[in-house]
């Protein structure tokens, strides 16, 4: 535990921001899920609403650093992968 006043605070502003980190984490996650379930789903122009939709939200939760900038080009070149390989 933390014994002094800056620790203290240090560490109630870890908190905090791993708590908000968590919750941008989580909607990048969720982005991240939609698209693949209406890729699930078969059709090619809610899939390509879908990504679209999903591609700000990676891109800027890659600009705060919540996630690596590879990691976030990873994902949407996959995704699109995915989506325009439903239009076959």
């Amino acid at each position: 535990m933390a014994n002094t006043a800056t620790a203290k605070k240090r560490a109630r502003q870890a908190e905090k921001r791993r708590q908000h980190n968590a919750s941008l984490r989580s909607m990048v996650r969720t982005a991240i899920k939609k698209v693949q379930a209406t890729i699930a789903g078969g059709d090619y122009d809610s899939a390509t609403a879908a990504y679209q939709a999903a591609v700000p939200v990676i891109d800027r939760m890659a600009d705060k650093g919540i996630l690596h900038k590879n990691k976030a080009a990873r994902h949407k070149a996959r995704l699109n992968a995915q989506v325009h390989a439903l239009k076959g």
